[in-house]
């Protein structure tokens, strides 16, 4: 049934009212804390506060142990027209912090049908920015986010619980692609939520995360050629290595691209961006293993954790390229309809 705006202005409040009952009736360690408070501007759209973890350590993330409650925001969008529950896409940003790059990314999907939500994983925590110094926040942390926004999302009635994707851009990128990682789905949900796809651009692949265990939603990679910040290639050696395992990716390059391929913003140097280009290693998350290859020799425990930091390098280039900006979003949108064309 199509809905007037009068009629969604006047059941914003009984939804997140209905919400709100339905997470504080949820049993878990983690889901106790979620409280979503709405303050809603309008009828299609909406900003929410919700509570998140705020993971020190890998392990403790996974093992369910991280007590470090923090209520951090997102902004929720629909379409213009609701005719039925609607797939959503959350939304996860870099360094920067949430910029005018995710709004225009949440246009784009409300115009085509999707509901957005744009995740402010900063400010809620005290931070800014994070390109000079990415240690203010674990990498884990847009992980976590991320399953919590799943589980917010899925409880409005507007939503189709069973067609939430997760998309983000570089640091978000990371969260999204290795939010597919099983044992990070269930660091945070009970039952059989998940999500129904993972988009990552420019995410950063050199120290990744690795697991026997994948939640089977499609992954869609979107790298650029020329990206000395997160370099496609050590992305391209992991898909196939997500492949062999039995993943679905989708992996899109291309080749004239910088970091940030996708805005508008001209192309610049940050002299002060810390890179991990150099950095090669890998977090087992079943065995909670740390490893890093240095000189041809594999490394693990305390010795890893200082080649971690050694490794890293400063200076990046950042900036919009027209063909990779342009063709972008007809590549999301031909994946998020590939998709959920495959589903019931």
């Amino acid at each position: 049934m199509l809905l007037t705006h009068r009629e969604k202005s006047r059941n914003a409040h009984r939804i997140f009212a209905a919400i709100a009952f339905c997470f504080a009736s949820i049993g878990t360690v983690f889901a106790a804390s979620i409280t979503p408070v709405s303050h809603t501007d309008d009828a299609l759209s909406s900003t929410i506060s919700f509570t998140s973890v705020t993971p020190k350590h890998v392990k403790d993330f996974v093992a369910r142990s991280v007590d470090n409650k923090v209520t951090i925001t997102g902004r929720l969008a629909f379409p213009d027209t609701l005719h039925s529950a609607v797939p959503a896409v959350i939304i996860l940003h870099g360094s920067s912090g949430v910029n005018p790059g995710e709004k225009v990314w949440a246009q784009r999907l409300n115009a085509m049908g999707f509901a957005s939500f744009i995740v402010d994983s900063f400010t809620g925590r005290g931070i800014s920015n994070t390109e000079a110094d990415q240690t203010q926040l674990s990498m884990t942390a847009g992980i976590a986010d991320a399953y919590f926004a799943l589980r917010l999302l899925a409880a409005d009635p507007r939503i189709d619980n069973r067609k939430i994707s997760v998309m983000g851009f570089s640091r978000g990128g990371i969260a999204a692609l290795y939010s597919a990682l099983e044992p990070f789905r269930r660091a945070v949900i009970d039952d059989d939520l998940r999500f129904s796809a993972h988009i990552a651009f420019y995410p950063g692949c050199g120290m990744h995360y690795t697991s026997a265990y994948l939640d089977n939603a499609p992954i869609l990679m979107l790298l650029g050629g020329k990206d000395d910040y997160t370099p496609a290639a050590p992305c391209i050696t992991y898909a196939n290595d997500l492949r062999k395992q039995g993943a679905q990716i989708t992996l899109k390059t291309y080749p004239n691209a910088y970091h940030g391929f996708d805005r508008p913003t001209r192309l610049h140097f940050i002299k002060s961006a810390t890179s991990a280009r150099e950095c090669h290693g890998s977090y087992d998350l079943d065995s909670n293993n740390f490893t890093m290859l240095t000189d041809g020799q594999l490394v693990s425990g305390a010795q890893a954790t200082t080649e971690s930091r050694r490794c890293l390098s400063y200076g990046v280039t950042l900036g919009g390229d027209t063909q990779a900006r342009e063709q972008s979003p007809l590549d999301v949108a031909e994946f998020l309809k590939f998709v959920y064309a495959a589903q019931p």
